[in-house]
This record gives C-alpha cells, structure tokens and sequence, in this order.
C-alpha cells in the first residue's frame, strides 16, 4: 500500500446504532436505510449488522437486487418509486415495496399488470415540496392507488423539511388532518425525528445518518447524550515534519502565518480522498490520540497539522481525521457542509478496511473499491 491513507468500517457500529434507534422508537418498526451505497460504507460491508431491521430503504433499484442477492428476505423499499415500465417488473420480481409521489408512478403500476400486488407508500407533501401528493388531493390519490390494479397494502408515508430544529408539528398536523379516517400503517420519522420527536414515530421510522454515528443535524454536540458509535473511521500517517519560523506560511496560498516558532506535520490525506478542501485552519485532528488541529489550506493529496500538542509526534504517527475521537461533524461544519458528505464523498483511490471489532487495530482485507 503506497499511502498510509486507509477507512475503516465498523458493522458492529452500525448494529450499536440501530438498537438505539430500536430504543427511541420502541414501538416502530424500521426501516434502515442504505442509499447511496450505505452512505458510502457500501452495503455488502454493512449488511450483517443489518439484521435486527425490519426492512432495508433505499433508492437505486440495482442497489435493491443486491440486497435480495445478499438474501434479505424482508421488505425492500424505493423511497423514489419507479420510473419506467421495466421497473414495475423488477420491483414485482423481487418483492419489492416502491414508493408512489404522483399518478405517472400509479399509471406505470396499472400498465405493467403485474401477476403479484405490489405494496406502496403512498407520498404526501405535508410541506417539503419534493415528491408527494398535497394534502388536499391527498384522499383522492389514496382511492385511485385503491382501486389501481396491481397495488397492494398502501402506507402511508411523508418526510420532514426541519426536524433536526425541532419543527415539525405543522407537518404532522397537516399530514394527520389529510390522512384522518384513511386506513393504512403511516411512516413519517427520519433519524432527526427517531432522536427528538416521539409524536412523529407511527408504524415505521427510516433511520438514515443516525445509523451511521452521524447528527441528523449536521452539529455533534447535539448528540451528544445518544452514545452513537461512529461507522466509519478515516485514518492516515505523519509522512514528513517542518519547523516553522515566526512568520513563515505554510501550503497554498499562504493561508497560514506562524505567530510563534512551531512544528507541523504532513499527513497522507487531501481532497482526492475526500477530506473537504473547504475545511479551515482549525478544523479538529488527532495525532496519536491528542487532538490538535489543521493549519494551511488542504492540498489534493496531502493536508498539515499543528504538532504543538503532541510534542513527540514525527513521521508514522497515527492521524485520525474523522471517527470516534474525531467526529465527522466537527469536521464538516467547519468546512460548510454536513458529515453526510463526508461519508458519500469518500474516494474510491482510499483504501477500505471492514473492522471484526470497533477499533482500528483489529481490521479484516482490505478492498479498494467504494
């Protein structure tokens, strides 16, 4: 391996995360969701800690067929639905459920007349204006996917524009004037919701970051009190040490000025990795488990840190950039962004580990494909 640069993924972290959710929502069912590739753990990583869900939720249909190839043999959502008649045949093939936002999806349903129902949940737009039926057609959507041959069981189903700041009364408000009298299980609760709204919870919830050790806020001390385990750990190396003077900068664009004679450490990890080029001086580190912070603008392959906490640090210290003593949070919100990225984002050149136990010493082969 050329670079010290390598992630780690932590199944059992996944699984820690998903009893919590359990926890909160006691009386839900969940949906654990794993767009994106499972936030870029990629799935066939994180699958066995998956086992104790009720069901899977995702959005690309190949990514649905391997679930079923892994051998889920629970429900399988597509939070998008379908979109073109080939997709009513796959979803009917391997049992899946599919979302329904709009009468185009309820139409693709009744031409391709499926030799088996397919259960639906049925979108409102209670006020996030993406997808979903308005509140006052929302009735008259719930009787034609009723009477619409090949539809089954139909939930009932809407998604949160602001739960993470508490706001989210109006919405169900909305939702449950709509709904009143309509049969059917409803599915309303996103991980902000999971954590901090239990009048929000119903049959189903669809736990997303939270599963992964992330604040559905995007802030980590909000989560402070949950005890979430982090999902995945970015770690590199000190490959080179400078001394700076008073006054010397560092990296491009002389972003940094030294203000007292200092040592700085080069690590292996830069934007091409997927570390946020955005993130500033000061953005949270820790060399061999001190927690400093970065100094200099990121480079593409390369970012420093200030060493001056960690006297003794040199060439092979250990970095930790994102995980359980650094959260992706705090890395994130410095840089503008949100430590759902940061997962997504992780470049397919890194390295990834899936770790038997969560810590970075006892880790399984390496892949290197995200």
């Amino acid at each position: 391996m050329p670079r010290p640069i390598v992630a780690h993924i932590h199944p059992d972290a996944v699984r820690h995360n998903l009893e919590i959710v359990r926890q909160k929502a006691s009386g839900s069912r969940v949906w654990a969701v794993v767009k994106a590739n499972a936030y870029g753990h990629g799935i066939e990583r994180i699958y066995p800690a998956l086992a104790a869900a009720d069901g899977i939720a995702l959005l690309d249909l190949d990514e649905a067929v391997r679930v079923r190839e892994l051998g889920w043999k629970k429900p399988v959502l597509l939070l998008e639905g379908v979109f073109k008649p080939e997709d009513v045949k796959t979803a009917e093939t391997f049992g899946l459920t599919v979302a329904v936002h709009c009468d185009e999806q309820l139409e693709l349903i009744a031409a391709a007349k499926p030799g088996r129902s397919i259960d639906i949940n049925l979108k409102m737009n209670s006020g996030m204006n993406r997808l979903g039926f308005t509140p006052e057609g929302f009735r008259g959507a719930w009787e034609r996917a009723r009477a619409t041959q090949g539809v089954g069981a139909i939930t009932l189903m809407s998604h949160f524009a602001n739960a993470d700041a508490h706001d989210v009364d109006w919405q169900l408000d909305r939702f449950d004037a709509a709904t009143e009298g309509i049969p059917g299980e409803r599915s309303l609760s996103n991980s902000a919701a999971v954590l901090w709204h239990e009048r929000a919870h119903r049959d189903w919830v669809r736990p997303g970051i939270v599963l992964y050790g992330g604040s559905p806020s995007g802030v980590a001390r909000h989560i402070a009190d949950v005890s979430l385990r982090a999902s995945m750990t970015l770690s590199s190396e000190i490959i080179g040490v400078q001394t700076m003077r008073i006054g010397d900068t560092v990296g491009y664009a002389r972003t940094y000025t030294a203000d007292r004679s200092m040592r700085i450490g080069v690590v292996a990890c830069g934007y091409a990795d997927g570390y946020p080029r955005h993130a500033p001086s000061g953005t949270p580190v820790a060399v061999d488990g001190v927690m400093t912070r970065t100094v200099g603008r990121v480079s593409m392959d390369m970012l420093t840190v200030d060493l001056t906490p960690c006297p003794s640090a040199g060439i092979g210290s250990k970095v930790e950039l994102w995980g359980d003593q650094v959260k992706i949070d705090d890395v994130a919100e410095p840089a503008g962004t949100i430590g759902y990225e940061l997962m997504c984002a992780l470049a397919r050149r890194v390295p990834v580990r899936v770790s038997a136990a969560h810590d970075d010493t006892h880790a399984g082969v390496a892949e290197f494909a995200v």
